[in-house]
């Protein structure tokens, strides 16, 4: 591996903040992607959301996604480049811009590996799979759609958002550059697995703003909120936790994407929802969640040794 000058950490703080500023910022710069919501106060049953009004823009907006996904994009193709930048500038060469690709293409690892990485995260899911297989719903099943379950899904604009550009700008920016500049500061992985992923975390705070607004921005819209925001927030950041030792494990950016499409597909597992779909079936679903939970512990740093990662050496 071609050897790199290290960064001050208060430098890498300096440009993991703006990583997230430029992601997260681009969609409030871009007056398209912005959102926009009346003043109208509305006192609703909690858990309610309140009719939309003609001149605001909201979340789900054909055109606000539109914009967003073009947005998001271009800040993460700045990302990229300000990788670029700091790898010329850290190579001890500026002039040799074909190290610094390289040395780019390595730290942000856009390369290959094995499929057991990617079958970690399904291990995982074995519960809700289970629910899924036992509803008919999985691919190729009786209750299974092509049309409707593949392409209708992953390419509308909300699937194309959720499941296909979200994934993989939100781990370029907040797993791949994030962790290269703190790497070449010699943050101890520990901190790159548990710490960077709290910017992640808090970059979804904003919708919070959403949530007050559509539910009424009333008091309960506020307690709504809060306790939304405060779930992603955890969420987030536990799957940040997740998605960062992937990355370091395999240095690969293929593995956490894999594993960021498929948590948006299969969402927050719901033993109780499974449960009350199948009730004669109750201790097989049991039974299938901690078979999840004890395979996912057991794979997890078996299936993602990666040998030569640039990350765990």
């Amino acid at each position: 591996m071609i050897s790199t000058t290290s960064l001050p950490t208060s430098s890498a703080h300096i440009f993991a903040a703006f990583f997230v500023t430029c992601y997260v910022g681009s969609i409030y710069v871009s007056k398209n992607a912005r959102l926009s919501f009346s003043k109208t106060k509305a006192y609703l049953d909690y858990g309610y959301a309140r009719p939309k009004e003609l001149n605001e823009r909201w979340r789900d907006d054909p055109d606000v996604i539109r914009a967003r996904l073009v947005v998001v994009s271009m800040a993460t193709l700045l990302c990229c480049a300000l990788v670029f930048g700091l790898m010329t500038a850290v190579s001890g060469n500026e002039n040799d811009q074909p190290t610094a690709l390289l040395l780019t293409s390595t730290y942000l690892g856009f390369t290959l590996t094995n499929i057991l990485p990617h079958l970690v995260t399904p291990v995982l899911f074995l519960g809700p799979l289970y629910g899924h297989f036992l509803l008919g719903t999985l691919p190729f099943q009786r209750n299974w759609s092509f049309q409707d379950n593949a392409v209708s899904l992953l390419f509308s604009l909300t699937g194309m958002r959720n499941y296909i550009v979200a994934p993989i700008t939100e781990e370029i920016v907040f797993r791949a550059c994030v962790l290269t500049v703190y790497h070449l500061a010699h943050a101890s992985r520990m901190r790159m697995i548990f710490l960077s992923p709290l910017l992640f975390g808090a970059a979804h705070m904003h919708h919070a703003w959403d949530t007050y607004n559509r539910y009424g921005r009333s008091p309960a819209a506020v307690k709504r909120a809060v306790i939304g925001t405060t779930f992603q927030f955890t969420y987030t950041s536990v799957f940040g936790f997740y998605c960062s030792y992937l990355f370091l494990r395999t240095g690969s950016l293929s593995t956490p994407i894999t594993a960021h499409m498929f948590c948006n597909m299969m969402g927050v597992p719901q033993p109780g929802y499974d449960i009350g779909q199948r009730p004669d079936r109750k201790l097989a679903i049991i039974i299938a969640y901690f078979l999840g939970i004890f395979g996912f512990v057991f794979v997890l740093p078996r299936w993602t040794y990666t040998e030569g990662s640039l990350y765990w050496t």
